[in-house]
């Protein structure tokens, strides 16, 4: 254990330390400030997130720890979040109220300097981010338990909307409860937090009445006003709505993680590890799905997902939605999606963007 002279000589240590790295973050915010006037003069976006992947892959493979990688991201996603927002506010539109797991994948990606616009479903989301309103919209897609985010999918098809990144957000799921609760007599939550939990509720609270909402958080402000609801929501909503949690992770699977697209006006430029997604449905010929799939397979390119879903236009009727490894802008790529496109009833290339890592 130090005595009390080295112990005051690492603290003073620190605060010279403390006070160097202030100097060079706000050199950092000052040069990003000139960044964001040249960006402005050319008529370039404030959030580059080909530029900031290259950034975070940089940071990570060059770092000696102790510190985690994790820890290197999460310093560094606010230090670039706030010379962002020396360039220009950035405005990004999520799934409200305050404490959705939207949220937390808005700030996982954006950080916390930026303004947040609250978003009442889904649906507004992509209104809000298309209309201008908000310069990016964050929305999830996929879940790692219960697939597909069939309201954003049923969306991504009709919007003019590009997917520019994605974020994965590990959800953790909690039971909350009123201080003074009552015997349940409903749990509320979204549909999607519900399927997850789906067999532990069985098992804890069989015949409790099960109450979608729009949202976690909003199920969570169900409960704050309810003692006779519960609520399958964040540990950061208990906090938010004085809630107590009565028990923590329960979801069915471990692990339970759902994935998030950016989506924006335009589209990412070429990061050097990139997906793509894209829409396509077959014609009605036999081996149709084949054909669609062949170039892809020729090319060498990997398929990261493809799931169906039913069209609107007709009966049994279906599209597929394809990630596929690699940027639009790759010479194989943009080969073979023109392959897919002779041979395809309807094709539609969502975006190519940074791969999470």
């Amino acid at each position: 254990m130090p005595d009390e002279k080295t112990l005051e000589t690492l603290r003073s240590r620190i605060d010279e330390i403390d006070l160097k790295l202030l100097d060079l973050i706000n050199d950092r915010i000052k040069t990003a400030a000139e960044i964001g006037a040249d960006k402005a003069a050319r008529g370039e976006d404030v959030y580059r997130p080909e530029r900031e992947a290259e950034v975070f892959r940089r940071l990570l493979e060059l770092n000696p720890g102790p510190l985690s990688n994790d820890a290197v991201r999460a310093i560094f996603g606010e230090i670039i979040s706030c010379a962002r927002s020396a360039e220009a506010p950035v405005r990004v539109a999520a799934l409200g109220p305050r404490g959705t797991f939207s949220e937390q994948a808005t700030h996982k990606v954006f950080g916390k300097q930026i303004m947040l616009v609250e978003a009442a479903s889904i649906k507004e989301v992509f209104r809000l981010t298309e209309s201008g309103d908000a310069q990016f919209g964050v929305v999830p897609v996929e879940n790692s338990t219960e697939g597909g985010v069939n309201a954003t999918l049923d969306l991504l098809v009709e919007t003019p909307l590009k997917a520019c990144n994605e974020v994965e957000l590990r959800v953790a799921h909690c039971l909350l409860a009123h201080p003074d609760a009552t015997k349940p007599e409903q749990i509320a939550g979204h549909e999607q937090a519900l399927a997850q939990c789906r067999n532990w509720l069985g098992n804890n609270y069989a015949g409790v009445v099960l109450a979608p909402q729009t949202s976690t958080a909003e199920a969570a402000r169900a409960v704050a006003g309810d003692p006779g609801t519960l609520a399958v929501a964040s540990s950061e909503t208990a906090a938010l709505y004085g809630l107590e949690i009565l028990s923590r992770d329960i979801a069915d699977i471990p692990g339970n993680t759902t994935r998030f697209l950016v989506l924006a006006a335009e589209a990412a430029a070429p990061s050097g590890k990139d997906k793509t997604s894209l829409v396509v449905a077959n014609s009605d010929e036999a081996g149709s799905l084949l054909r669609l799939l062949e170039p892809l397979a020729r090319a060498g390119i990997s398929m990261t997902r493809i799931e169906s879903r039913p069209t609107r236009s007709g009966l049994w009727k279906y599209v597929f939605f394809i990630d596929l490894e690699g940027h639009v802008a790759e010479p194989k790529v943009e080969a073979a999606l023109k392959e897919i496109e002779s041979a395809s009833a309807y094709l539609r290339i969502l975006g190519s963007y940074p791969q999470a890592s």
